[in-house]
């Protein structure tokens, strides 16, 4: 087998040779060959290694997924030869979203595969020859690109799935300024989008806690990489499943669904039900179901004959996993009363009934005349106990995390909820606004400044640190720069300051110090810093909200801002950095 972290360098002639002849590389792989200095067009047979490395989910995620001006910039600095000048960039945002304190950082593995297969092709080059801004660019930048790989990157990171707060970087690049100014874009639509998700995600769970989440939104998601997106970052910020299948096939994200109300509306009659049977567990044998059904409808009692053929029909399919959609016609008067006659057969089949699920109407309400009626069941005949005890009541219709404050204020008895388009489109709020900034060019610091105070960044190679206190809880997240000792616990008092305001400052005496930036890529993956397992990165998400952070920085209602400090060093640097930056003002 090949080494991941071994690279092959190959004329853009053999590059070709070879891809023509790969053809058993997994579709989710791709082959990673880069050139080497030979006087060869091809390469000696030991440097002939073949390296298949994890490409983006999404096809669409290559090199030339840019705006424009990433492209002129990168051309005007190639020709007065900066394009090799070190540079280091910092990708962070400025504010949390949905008026909360909190994000969770997302898209970590996607944007290191991109980097793992950035690459610009000859076609690529070829149509921005074509175009009226690069037409006239000098051969040799065509070159360039062509040539352009990231063995001289090093990015740093936070863990994938880590709760992260304004001005702390999640992401730091260290390379050469042209390769560093191409990957902007790329990386910030990588980021904004899954960190977004996760955070609305991890937030309804939270305001829904104890009742599962699961993610509906396929239909309603901005296009197939919109929802693939979603059901993934919905799952690590704590949802239980998706009705993605596609997601569920390449992600290992459990599925879950049963019907829609078309199902029900394509039965009228009792009739087309009149022939099924299922397998009897108490008798061994099959027998006809509708019969014993109707046993339980009472000839006065009237519901819909459709909606009753319908969950017949279903129950036969799916005896083990009969939940029903009760609320195509009347819930409680026809789809209630027909899923517990329904329910009733398959207990005396043997089999346990699933539940129910509501679309419309007051959702608590509805939900606690379910639970009424099946504890009515059980008060009647206590030996079905065991199979009408505990039925899932699951809820959607337009559910978004204001609506679960709501219900969680009011008697209820959901025991989960499907939500879709408001988690998935981010309806509260649909972007999150990371930036990316140089802060290092050529061992120099570079400031941006504005009027807006928000927007002044702080200059140079940082490293960041998460402080705790005696009860485990993290105090404080800590900016110093990257040659300064790290924070050590149990010594020193840190003097930790607000990068912004003179007066704001304090110390902490931390219990335990943890180093948030990780070396994840140096030329090729470091991946034992971020698992490849959704499930682990999910655990670590609800670890941290519900056990690390304290209720006040979650809550729903006026949550308590978490500090992001810098150290005295730092501050010093920011703002003689800052005073030599600012233009002096001339008064005549």
């Amino acid at each position: 087998m090949i080494n991941r972290r071994e690279k092959v360098i190959v004329g853009n002639t053999w590059f070709k040779q070879v891809l023509s002849r790969v053809s058993t590389v997994d579709s989710r792989q791709s082959t990673d060959i880069m050139m080497l200095s030979s006087q060869s067009d091809a390469p000696s047979s030991q440097q002939q290694l073949l390296l298949q490395l994890p490409k983006p989910s999404n096809n669409l995620v290559r090199a030339m997924l840019t705006d424009l001006y990433q492209l002129t910039m990168t051309y005007a600095h190639w020709k007065i030869g900066k394009h090799n000048d070190s540079a280091v960039f910092e990708l962070f945002f400025r504010k949390n979203p949905f008026k909360g304190q909190y994000t969770i950082f997302c898209g970590l593995d996607e944007c290191v595969k991109h980097l793992q297969s950035f690459q610009f092709t000859t076609e690529d080059v070829e149509y921005l020859k074509s175009t009226p801004s690069m037409a006239h660019c000098d051969e040799g930048y065509f070159e360039y690109l062509l040539s352009l790989d990231t063995s001289q990157l090093k990015v740093f990171a936070l863990s994938e799935g880590t709760v992260a707060f304004p001005k702390i970087p999640l992401i730091v690049l260290e390379g050469p300024l042209g390769l560093c100014q191409l990957l902007e874009t790329t990386l910030l639509n990588l980021v904004n989008f899954p960190s977004l998700l996760a955070t609305n995600a991890s937030r309804m769970v939270l305001r829904a806690h104890p009742a599962p989440c699961i993610e509906f939104g396929l239909r309603r998601a901005q296009g197939p990489d919109g929802a693939f997106s979603a059901s993934k970052y919905a799952y690590v910020g704590g949802f239980v499943g998706t009705s993605n299948v596609q997601a569920g096939k390449d992600l290992g994200i459990p599925i879950v669904g049963t019907h829609a109300h078309a199902y029900v509306q394509a039965f009228s009659s009792l009739d087309e039900v009149s022939d099924l049977t299922l397998f009897n567990n108490n008798t061994m044998q099959d027998e006809p179901f509708l019969q014993h059904v109707l046993k339980y409808r009472p000839e006065n009692r009237s519901t819909n004959d459709g909606e009753l053929a319908s969950f017949v029909a279903y129950a036969c399919a799916f005896p083990h996993n009969c939940l029903c959609l009760i609320d195509t016609y009347d819930t409680l008067e026809s789809g209630l009363q027909n899923f517990v006659f329904v329910a009733k057969a398959l207990d005396d089949f043997g089999y346990k009934p699933k539940g129910v699920r509501l679309d419309s109407g007051n959702l608590a309400f509805l939900s606690v005349r379910c639970k009424q009626a099946f504890d009515e069941v059980i008060a009647e005949q206590p030996s079905r106990r065991d199979a009408f005890s505990d039925l899932t009541i699951v809820v959607s219709n337009d559910i978004n995390e204001q609506a679960l404050v709501d219900l969680s204020k009011t008697r209820h008895e959901i025991t989960s909820y499907g939500i879709g388009t408001n988690l998935v489109t981010c309806q509260a709020q649909p972007a999150l606004g990371c930036v990316y900034k140089l802060v290092e060019w050529n061992g120099r610091p570079r400031i941006k400044l504005s009027q807006d105070l928000p927007k002044v960044t702080i200059p140079g190679r940082k490293r960041a640190y998460r402080l705790y206190g005696k009860d485990g809880r993290p105090l404080v997240d800590f900016l110093a720069l990257a040659d300064e000792q790290a924070p050590i616990a149990g010594g020193d008092p840190v003097v930790c300051r607000h990068p912004f305001q003179q007066q704001q400052r304090f110390k902490v005496q931390p219990s335990r110090v943890e180093s948030l930036h990780h070396l994840v890529f140096d030329g090729t993956a470091i991946l034992d810093r971020f698992p490849d397992d959704l499930s682990a990165t999910r655990t670590y998400v609800l670890t941290q909200l519900q056990n690390t952070f304290p209720d006040s920085l979650t809550r729903h209602q006026n949550p308590e801002e978490y500090g992001v400090m810098v150290s005295s060093q730092l501050y010093e640097f920011l703002h003689s950095t800052w005073e030599k930056e600012f233009p002096m003002k001339q008064l005549e």
